[in-house]
């Protein structure tokens, strides 16, 4: 979920009372979230699928299209095949690479095999853009590249990832938490506290541009909560700019709330409210990289309160979404506390409000 104010750690109880916690809010967490009710949204024409062929007049050479809602261009092969997709006003471009499959097998048996790389981009797209110098040298870069992307890197924090260091021997990925145990039973009985940025995780300071410096606190040790996560992985480990807080600098804000309403990137399913009326009636627009944000909780009031992003169809044919939570403790596609689903009628598919392209 979106993180708050961090405030003061609580003393520890004993190791009793912090299991009757843990075992009331799971169950809790579980009676509200069941799996999956028939399903009611359709999803007919996700992200890169979209778009006609190639005239017969293309056939045989690369070739540019554009395409509206949102508007982007769209890369084709000699073949027809599409190879890229670029959207005004964003940063990431969706790839056409080796096929790969991500699996959780401790949190689920939903398998995701893909064609998509995620990349960001050095500039953002505009109309015409693929005449430019910084394109093409970028895209000559990272077509045949089998560097990590958002991707390979978001999996780099799930259940059972090995720990990467850099030359320095900063371990900068490796399984993740959530965030410590919520030992207290305040803000509303959550098992996890939530704040757990991405220098939390990493255990050292971090100088934001707008002159404030991120202080890690030692309990949130290699944690990360949703926004947290996503921080990580576009804005530490890919080097999206990132701001200090929602309010201060320029970037990704630091909750979900504040990425969902900032003006970064491309709305793609633009945010309309927060009531359960509000639930977008299709997600035909969405594509792999991007952003999706829910309304999980009535506590948080008019604040968004949970993002993720779009990974892709699993082998059941369902859109999945990889994020950070507390009932896995940690990064997932798992089906603890409600299946990781965009489409159909679960929990998280009732719960999405919006979505953006960065």
């Amino acid at each position: 979920m979106a993180a708050k104010t961090k405030k003061k750690s609580r003393p520890v109880v004993s190791g009793l009372v912090v299991l009757a916690l843990v075992g009331a809010s799971t169950y809790l967490t579980l009676e509200l979230r069941k799996q999956d009710q028939e399903g009611v949204t359709s999803v007919r024409n996700v992200g890169v699928l979209d778009g006609s062929r190639p005239s017969a007049r293309e056939e045989g050479e690369a070739s540019w299209s554009r395409l509206e809602n949102p508007a982007r261009s769209v890369l084709r092969g000699e073949d027809g095949r599409i190879m890229g997709v670029f959207t005004d006003g964003a940063r990431t471009a969706t790839l056409t690479g080796p096929a790969r499959t991500f699996t959780e097998p401790a949190s689920t048996a939903s398998k995701v095999s893909t064609t998509d790389w995620v990349r960001l981009m050095p500039e953002l797209w505009k109309k015409g853009a693929e005449k430019e110098a910084w394109f093409k040298d970028w895209y000559a870069e990272s077509r045949d590249s089998k560097e990590d992307d958002l991707f390979a890197i978001a999996f780099q924090y799930v259940a059972g990832a090995p720990q990467k260091k850099d030359e320095t021997g900063l371990v900068y990925a490796g399984d993740a938490n959530f965030g410590p145990l919520n030992t207290t039973g305040a803000e509303g009985g959550d098992l996890r506290l939530e704040q757990s940025d991405f220098y939390d995780y990493l255990g050292v300071t971090y100088p934001f541009r707008d002159g404030s410096v991120g202080q890690p606190e030692t309990m949130r040790a290699k944690s990360l909560d949703c926004s947290g996560f996503i921080r990580m992985v576009l804005g530490y480990r890919a080097r999206y700019p990132l701001m200090s807080s929602d309010t201060s600098g320029d970037g990704l804000p630091r909750t979900a709330n504040g990425m969902a309403r900032s003006e970064e990137g491309t709305d793609v399913l633009p945010l309309t409210g927060i009531t359960p009326d509000d639930r977008p009636s299709a997600i035909d627009q969405l594509q792999p990289g991007d952003l999706v944000f829910f309304k999980l909780d009535t506590r948080t009031a008019e604040r968004l309160d949970h993002v993720g992003m779009v990974l892709g169809y699993d082998t059941e044919g369902h859109l999945i979404f990889v994020s950070s939570r507390e009932e896995v403790n940690g990064p997932t596609i798992g089906d603890v506390g409600g299946v990781s689903r965009l489409d159909g009628n679960g929990y998280y598919a009732k719960t999405l409000r919006s979505a953006k392209r960065l």
